[in-house]
């Protein structure tokens, strides 16, 4: 998730409306903007006052408090959080993956291991981590003896959809993507665009989830990757998600953060381990 600038349309807002918005903007879904960002509003905003048929950001604002009109604020809370991604995203979270986590959770033999990817997007994460055990099946014939469930979770419907589909274009698979592995765990479709395959496809299922809520129903997790996520976000609200993620993680479980982040000062709950490829985190 990315909260990105972008050029400012002229259309002006007013300081109520802007701290009306900022205001819910944080209830729905986390995200702290400050006090300068009014030309970051306007510019991701802009295009919804005309698709929705509204002449001003005041009357956008007065449907918004109406509360009626959800399609209206899922638009809202899309058009705010533009989710950046790629495929192997940092490399080194998946050289660890390969190198050290999936062998140790081999030996535990469990019949099933799972991985949870926060925070989504349109599933390039959720599908990297899926490759990622294919090529250490490859390389380690007969070391999982049982399934690997990936849920990958987002709080926007139109990226689940675009996750669900599993179907990325030419620029968007190579973000990231080597040849080799476009080859082999994708395929071309009469659509013109690259499928993932089934080996990949079938071990990830997505369902929408707000950081902000309960995650109860997800289950525990042996590794969970959340990242560049934690930065949006107050340090109240960094401590609530790092609780709760915390919870759904077994003893010993690893997590992934983003490079910038770091579980000190608001969670006691996760011990830091440096590897040769990078930092991640480990619950007590």
């Amino acid at each position: 998730m990315d909260v990105a600038n972008s050029p400012a349309p002229s259309a002006d807002i007013s300081p109520q409306d802007y701290a009306a918005f900022c205001e819910f903007l944080e209830e729905a879904c986390g995200i702290v903007l400050g006090d300068n960002k009014h030309y970051l509003v306007k510019s991701r905003l802009n295009r919804l006052i005309g698709e929705y048929g509204l002449g001003t950001f005041a009357q956008l604002m007065a449907e918004l408090k109406r509360g009626s009109n959800r399609k209206l604020r899922e638009s809202i809370i899309d058009a705010m959080t533009t989710n950046e991604t790629m495929w192997f995203r940092d490399t080194y979270p998946f050289e660890i993956l390969k190198q050290h986590i999936l062998p140790e959770l081999a030996k535990q033999r469990s019949p099933r291991v799972r991985f949870w990817s926060a925070a989504c997007s349109s599933g390039q994460e959720s599908y990297s981590i899926s490759m990622a055990f294919s090529e250490f099946q490859l390389s380690n014939p007969g070391a999982f003896t049982g399934a690997l469930e990936i849920v990958g979770t987002d709080i926007s419907p139109s990226m689940l959809r675009n996750a669900r589909e599993a179907c990325y274009d030419e620029m968007m698979v190579r973000r990231g993507l080597s040849e080799e592995r476009r080859t082999r765990f994708f395929q071309r479709v009469p659509r013109g665009c690259w499928e993932v395959k089934p080996e990949v496809r079938n071990r990830v299922r997505f369902q929408e989830l707000n950081l902000l809520q309960s995650y109860a129903l997800l289950g525990k997790f042996d590794v969970v990757f959340c990242r560049n996520v934690l930065i949006y976000f107050s340090s109240d609200i960094k401590r609530q998600i790092l609780a709760r993620i915390s919870q759904t993680m077994s003893s010993g479980a690893y997590l992934f953060l983003g490079g910038s982040e770091s579980p000190t000062g608001y969670s006691d709950e996760f011990e830091m381990l440096r590897m040769p490829q990078g930092v991640l985190y480990r619950k007590r």
